[in-house]
């Protein structure tokens, strides 16, 4: 499902460019409790990116992308449904595996190098 061409974003979010929570493009997104009659009065768009919620732990850029809703509109679509009670978000889900001491003393080595 892909967003239509000739509806501009402005529209799907009703001229909103901002939500509530705070959504990263790496903030994970799920619908554990789904709803299909409630799926079923959402917008094309919403209802994609809710629909594909439910079907598994994605990033809100990858909803963004699999949905084909542009990445602006998925933060605000995705904002309501989770304003709503229809969404979990989990941002401190993703973290770095890595000590950001050592990205550090690497990067001042590569600078070293230069």
């Amino acid at each position: 499902m892909t967003a239509n061409p000739w509806v501009r974003p402005y529209v799907l979010t009703g001229g909103r460019t901002r939500t509530r929570q705070t959504l990263h493009v790496h903030t994970l997104v799920s619908a554990p409790h789904y709803d299909p009659a409630f799926a079923a009065r959402l917008l094309p768009e919403a209802r994609s990116l809710y629909e594909r919620a439910h079907d598994g732990v994605e990033s809100v850029a990858e909803l963004s992308a699999n949905c084909g809703v542009p990445l602006g509109v998925t933060r605000v679509l995705l904002g309501d449904l989770a304003a709503g009670g229809r969404l979990e978000l989990n941002a401190e889900a993703l973290t770095s595996p890595y000590d950001p001491r050592v990205l550090k003393r690497v990067i001042h080595g590569l600078r070293d190098l230069a």
